[in-house]
């Protein structure tokens, strides 16, 4: 019996070891994977990180749209009080001159009575009182001053940006999905270590039984198993519980049903050692520097507004007939506008972004610090975490040892029950550090991925 157990300890230790070695060239699980999009899919904070790119890239083209020319039909019916008309001495001298004219015409002598069977013309209103008009008016923005073309530069840099920082996100959701998966595979591979502990008891029990039938023990040393064995499955209800929430908290996050996460098997199986990966520029990094130039566009296209600006207007009527004897048919001109003083705005608005686009500056060096000490960081935490397992190697051997010594002597009365399950509560103890620290291994490896701006290329 006691050969059948070491050979149960040996093989146990033997996959748990393989599970932490190392692959240069292992991939992440198909299924975290696929929970790590499905978590992106689900997130709403990338929703609405998309959102705000789409606004972004519609303010560039509204920006683009002022360079476009403006078409403007209009349609209108006015009434007035009365027609507008000129004074009644500009209307008698209207009609002695068109008297003049036709005695001239007709050859009469100037100082001779006017002919009264020749019918004058009426004198026209200046604006009658009905007025009907439809028209189409043209604007169109010649040069703005550089003002849209910075404008323009200025929304895209924003967009630029919003997308780097959801790519940021993206990565800060695949690291919680990836340590709720771990902790998920702690779970199981915890449970296999009670597995195993109670395969020990049940041993101990079996040979307790025959020696309080053969006298050689007491009832005592049984219910001390019996104690153990309780212990175990308080243990294992511990971790049904954390099993449960884990799933829940994956529930939360990704969508997916209870009962398909139920189904997985995470193992802790170490993620490629980047520590000799190149580090890339992070996508906090670049959301900072999109952000900085934006804030210098924005800038220079609100000092822009002192640039003189060249525009082109037209007009033209549909109808004639309502027009005012001074409204013309149609018009076409091209003008300048010049902003020469403004109180200071644009100048005060220009200095403001670019209090702001230093901001900005400080923000990335300071992110850029923060990014080396987190290597740092990372680095010595994966040294330690792989020195820690090979350290609790050792006392799984020396446990696993310790205990087939106890249990030897104990089986020839020269050591209590007592010390035979202080040796099984080490040894239980030494496997479950061995789990604890293949987790944070893999966890200083994915946060070492992250600080180098790699972990994107891992889980996509």
């Amino acid at each position: 019996m006691r050969l059948k157990l070491n050979k149960i300890v040996l093989i146990y230790i033997i996959i748990t070891s393989l599970n932490a070695t190392v692959s240069n060239a292992q991939e992440l699980d198909p299924a975290l994977k696929y929970l790590i999009q499905k978590a992106i899919d689900k997130s709403h904070s990338l929703n609405i990180n998309q959102f705000e790119a789409e606004q972004a890239k519609v303010d560039a083209l509204l920006a683009k749209s002022a360079l476009l020319p403006k078409l403007t039909f209009n349609g209108s019916f006015t009434r007035l009080d009365d027609d507008i008309t000129f004074d009644s001495d500009t209307q008698n001298l209207l009609i002695s001159t068109q008297k003049l004219l036709v005695k001239e015409a007709i050859g009469i002598p100037f100082n001779a009575p006017f002919p009264e069977n020749i019918p004058l013309t009426d004198i026209p209103n200046l604006q009658d009182k009905n007025i009907l008009k439809s028209s189409v008016d043209l604007n169109w923005t010649l040069f703005s001053g550089l003002e849209v073309t910075n404008a323009v530069r200025a929304s895209e840099h924003k967009k630029t940006s919003i997308i780097y920082k959801g790519l940021a996100d993206k990565d800060k959701i695949a690291l919680k999905i990836i340590e709720y998966y771990d902790k998920l595979a702690l779970v199981y591979a915890s449970k296999k270590v009670i597995s195993t502990s109670k395969e020990y008891l049940d041993d101990q029990e079996y040979y307790i039984k025959k020696a309080i039938e053969n006298g050689l023990a007491t009832p005592i040393s049984r219910k001390k198993i019996e104690l153990a064995q309780q212990q175990l499955n308080g243990k294992e209800l511990e971790y049904d519980h954390n099993r449960v929430l884990i799933i829940e908290s994956l529930h939360q996050l990704t969508g997916e049903s209870k009962e398909r996460l139920m189904q997985l098997a995470p193992q802790l199986d170490s993620l490629e050692n980047s520590s000799s990966t190149s580090t890339e520029k992070r996508n906090e990094v670049k959301a900072l520097e999109e952000a900085e130039l934006a804030t210098l566009f924005k800038s220079k296209m609100e000092k822009s507004s002192y640039i003189p600006k060249l525009g082109l207007k037209g007009h033209y009527e549909f109808i004639e007939d309502d027009l005012s004897l001074l409204d013309p048919k149609w018009f076409l001109g091209v003008g300048v506008s010049w902003n020469v003083f403004d109180g200071f705005q644009a100048v005060l608005k220009s200095k403001k972004s670019m209090i702001e686009s230093q901001k900005y500056r400080k923000q990335i060096e300071e992110a850029e610090e923060m990014i080396d000490l987190s290597i740092i960081k990372a680095k010595l935490t994966l040294e330690s975490s792989i020195q820690n397992t090979k350290i609790v190697e050792k006392e799984i051997d020396l446990a696993n040892a310790t205990y087939t010594m106890v249990n030897k002597q104990y089986k020839n009365n020269l050591a209590t029950i007592t010390e035979v399950l202080n040796a099984l509560t080490d040894l239980e103890k030494a496997n479950f550090k061995l789990q604890e620290s293949y987790f944070d291994q893999r966890r200083a490896v994915t946060e070492l991925l992250h600080a180098k701006g790699i972990i994107t290329s891992f889980y996509n």
